[in-house]
């Protein structure tokens, strides 16, 4: 916890990322649907009227950098305060502090990052204060708010997405780093303008991120007198693997799969793969994509191919003997034939419908002629009575109803004519004329 936002580190021993850090809106790169001129943030921080907020968003899009302008322009006290070394006593202590600002008529602007850290009782410890008016609270999460704050608390505050630095933003920030005093610009750095775009692309929207491996490449450069030479070779040993944007128990772990769902959905093996290759590589077990595969086989395609079902169990069965990464073809090759596949929804269709009269109509008996009678006293009830065998018609059907009186005659399955499914098609319209023939009651 501190009242300023002033470094105590010397300048020169401060990783580029902070010797860098905008001091002024005009200096923020990226985020401009919030900062551009007359957009509602900039407005906000400009007049100084900050109400409470959170800001949410990817690492390194700025959140922290613009509460520290925020701090620099406010007339209010500014209390910067950590979720990972806080606790309830210091909440406290801060909250005593918001009260006597306010007895003296000071605002009070308490700065919370990573929020998301705090758990539900702390979260609450904020909430009188927050509405009492002696706080005015910004908080910044890289989770999402829905999930990660108290609703209560969330309903205070307007939440403020950040979004992912373009690879332009983070050239010009790398071309800033190479010409401020702040960064390399009192050193002759040479490097080519398409390395600066590979260090972007590598950086995946996140400043920090492309600033450090900068900085890395820069010191690990090659002198040439007086000109340190950033090489194509020493740039790829600083980013021999990408690290990708992913939480396996967070909100990108669904934004991903459920890309790759809808992308074998819409028929699009190439995007499925891609969205495939960024979860495994990312560190996704591959037995739960392989689980999905599974639902998405019967949900998504069903009878119009039902093998693809057969395939996908042996997919995660392959999953299951050999693991990462062997077993990524498998993946990719169950992947591209549900993509390929004829789509049906016929079968998650059927079963909501059915669930929805299961749920809301009343629990009726099961229809005595189909109900089992391995007892006297059940016979006796009538237990199976009237019970038609199916086998003992020639044509294996009988006009026997099995569901209960105020269902008769629903359809909960409707074949789409898809593929194979057009068969089953067929067959449904077949059966239903022959029992309708034959005197079914509907």
């Amino acid at each position: 916890m501190e009242e300023t936002s002033l470094f105590t580190t010397n300048a020169v021993q401060q990783p580029l990322a902070a010797r860098l850090r905008p001091q002024t809106l005009d200096d923020f790169i990226g985020q401009r649907h919030l900062l551009g001129e007359g957009k509602i943030l900039r407005r906000l921080i400009e007049n100084d009227t900050i109400a409470s907020m959170i800001f949410w968003g990817p690492p390194g899009v700025g959140k922290t950098t613009l509460a520290r302008i925020i701090a620099q322009r406010t007339k209010a006290a500014f209390i910067d305060f950590s979720a990972v070394t806080g606790g309830i006593k210091e909440i406290r202590q801060v909250m005593r502090q918001a009260d006597e600002n306010l007895r003296f008529g000071d605002r009070t602007i308490l700065f919370v990052d990573e929020i998301h850290r705090f758990n539900k009782a702390q979260q609450d410890a904020f909430l009188p204060f927050v509405e009492k008016g002696s706080i005015t609270l910004i908080g910044a999460t890289t989770e999402n708010p829905s999930f990660e704050i108290n609703g209560a608390l969330l309903s205070r505050c307007k939440v403020f997405v950040l979004q992912a630095l373009t690879a332009d933003d983070l050239v010009v920030l790398l071309r800033r780093a190479l010409q401020e005093p702040a960064g390399f610009g009192m050193r002759e750095i040479n490097i080519a303008d398409d390395l600066l775009g590979v260090i972007a692309g590598f950086a995946d929207g996140d400043a920090r991120a492309a600033l450090s491996t900068l900085e890395m490449a820069v010191l690990n450069g090659e002198l040439e007198g007086d000109t340190l030479k950033v090489t194509e070779e020493s740039l790829e040993q600083c980013i021999s693997r990408k690290s990708l944007l992913y939480d396996k128990k967070g909100e990108e772990h669904y934004n991903l799969i459920s890309a790759l769902h809808k992308s074998m959905r819409n028929s699009d093996p190439d995007a499925a793969v891609y969205w495939l290759a960024r979860m495994l590589e990312a560190g996704e077990d591959p037995l739960y994509v392989a689980r999905r595969v599974v639902r998405f086989a019967a949900e998504d395609v069903g009878l119009a191919d039902p093998r693809a079902l057969e395939l996908a169990v042996a997919a995660y069965q392959s999953c299951h003997f050999l693991g990462m990464p062997e077993c990524n073809v498998h993946l990719t090759e169950i992947v591209v034939y549900l993509s390929l596949a004829p789509k049906s929804n016929a079968m998650e269709t059927a079963y909501l419908a059915a669930r929805k009269d299961a749920l809301e109509q009343i629990a009726e008996p099961v229809p005595l002629q189909i109900r089992n009678a391995p007892t006297k006293l059940m016979q006796d009830l009538n237990y199976g009575k009237d019970y038609e065998y199916a086998h003992d018609n020639p044509a294996g059907l009988t006009t026997m109803q099995c569901l209960p009186d105020s269902l008769a005659g629903k359809a909960y399955y409707v074949p789409t004519g898809r593929g194979l499914e057009e068969r089953y098609k067929d067959r449904l319209e077949e059966i239903k004329a022959w029992k309708k023939a034959h005197g079914a009651k509907k």
